[in-house]
């Protein structure tokens, strides 16, 4: 590939993972916010709940939409659909004159963040070539860790400022429009372009990608791929389809009771039990966490194509469990022991670097790769329903779980359930490094077991018919 064809794929993929940069932004921000909407409004438990969990409610309603939407629509006007939802959101939230107008906004914003984490690392897996396809579809997972990182800070910058809620939600706007605007002038997934019998825009679009490499191939590819007739609901739970959706699903259901979302929303607390006193501070702290986590995250987007999806996510899950056992005996020691506290702080630290480096970019690449191009939409939408769906109910339970059982049993629990998460992992998950959609696609056709399905192309199983394109 030239030089100016690789520069044009970065910049493709950079301008989709600003979903990615909401997504994170969004989903952070409101740890802050609602502090101050507090100040400005009588709210109930209840409504500070609601407050928080109606992005999640929205995204579970949008991932559920995205599949459809992306399959009729295309992928690229669909990331231009969410790029509104976002800038409408954020300005119905931001200027809210009532607590009502704020859970619409968040809401709405929520639809736009269950379809983007949908559609972005799907139209980025489509249009980049396979030797770069791990690190460039992980790009929207840095995005989203930039995005909280960027949250936690601008939440410590706006401590101090007395309605300072609407101004945080309004800095979301920049990245919506950036999106918007960059959307506007991006090419569609080829993959899509076949899919609708339009080869020659497809043709096009790759040669502009890939430059005077011969796109035949990769043309002759996706077409081979596309010869299995348009698949209904009723082929996405098929016996050659099941498998995979239910992988993809475990992946969503993994990520969530592995602990991360409790894990961001405890860590104040935690870092309080090692010495912050105020709340200014703890939030600073809170900030370190989003530096480490998309320190992490760059190192998968270089490695990940290096090193392999399944060594990662193994490696990252052993960390995990690790941080988890190690921060579950810093709670039951004397919190007057800086020592325990330390290991408290370095624990939580190295639980957010584990996860971010294998569960957190692995869900979004592995299930933009392992789903068949016919049944792709639906299903890749379902699994990210499970993520979301797992989210919420994790997320909703935790301060009941910590009532129960207390610190330490809580963070006991995560850890075996990190140990669940390597045993699945180590039986099931497929090592997809430098092998193309549609020889994954052609494994899965051929009935192969899930840990295989990702290995390279058998010579007579090739596509032996001619793009006559």
């Amino acid at each position: 590939m030239e030089s100016e064809n690789l520069m044009a794929v970065y910049l493709v993929c950079a301008i989709a993972a600003l979903a990615g940069l909401l997504f994170g932004f969004d989903t952070g921000i409101i740890s802050g916010a609602l502090l101050f909407i507090e100040q400005g409004f009588t709210l109930s438990t209840v409504m500070k709940e609601l407050i928080v969990s109606s992005v999640l409610l929205g995204a579970m309603a949008g991932s559920l939409l995205s599949g459809r939407l992306t399959d009729l629509y295309g992928r690229r006007r669909v990331i231009l659909l969410i790029s509104t939802l976002f800038i409408l959101g954020t300005l119905i939230a931001s200027l809210a004159p009532t607590v009502l107008a704020i859970l619409i906004g968040r809401l709405c914003i929520g639809v736009a963040i269950g379809i983007g984490s949908y559609t972005a690392p799907l139209y980025i897996a489509e249009v980049a070539p396979l030797e770069l396809r791990g690190g460039l579809v992980s790009l929207n997972q840095l995005a989203i860790t930039i995005g909280i990182m960027c949250s936690y800070f601008i939440n410590y910058a706006f401590t101090n400022t007395q309605g300072s809620w609407r101004l945080m939600f309004a800095i979301g706007l920049i990245p919506a429009v950036f999106l918007a605007i960059g959307m506007i002038f991006l090419p569609e997934s080829p993959r899509w372009l076949i899919k609708q019998k339009r080869h020659e825009e497809a043709r096009k679009i790759l040669r502009r990608l890939r430059g005077k490499h011969n796109v035949a191939h990769e043309l002759n590819a996706i077409e081979n791929g596309l010869s299995v007739r348009e698949a209904g609901l009723k082929e996405v739970f098929s016996a050659t389809i099941r498998p995979v959706l239910f992988l993809g699903m475990m992946l969503g259901f993994l990520q969530q009771v592995t602990g991360i979302n409790t894990i961001i929303y405890y860590a104040p607390t935690i870092f309080q039990l090692a010495g912050f006193q105020d709340s200014r501070s703890a939030i600073l702290a809170t900030a370190g966490i989003g530096v480490v986590n998309v320190i992490a995250t760059i190192f998968a987007v270089l490695y990940l194509d290096k090193l392999g999806r399944r060594t990662l996510l193994l490696v990252g899950l052993v960390g995990m469990c690790l941080s988890l056992l190690s921060l579950s005996l810093a709670f039951q020691a004397d919190s007057h022991t800086s020592y325990l506290r330390g290991i408290a702080v370095v624990s939580t630290f190295t639980y957010v670097i584990s996860f971010a480096f294998s569960l957190g970019a692995m869900l979004w690449l592995l299930i933009s790769e392992i789903f068949p191009l016919s049944v792709r939409g639906t299903a890749m939408s379902i699994a990210v329903f499970s993520c979301w769906f797992w989210n919420f109910i994790v997320s909703s339970t935790f301060l009941t779980l910590l009532n129960a059982l207390e610190p330490t049993n809580t963070f006991l629990v995560y850890a075996v359930m990190c140990v669940i998460a390597f045993i699945f992992c180590y039986f099931k998950i497929p090592e997809t490094k430098g092998v193309s959609l549609e020889t994954i696609e052609d494994n899965i056709r051929r009935g192969l077991p899930l840990r295989e399905i990702g290995q390279p192309a058998i010579p007579d199983k090739i596509a032996a018919k001619t793009y006559s394109g």
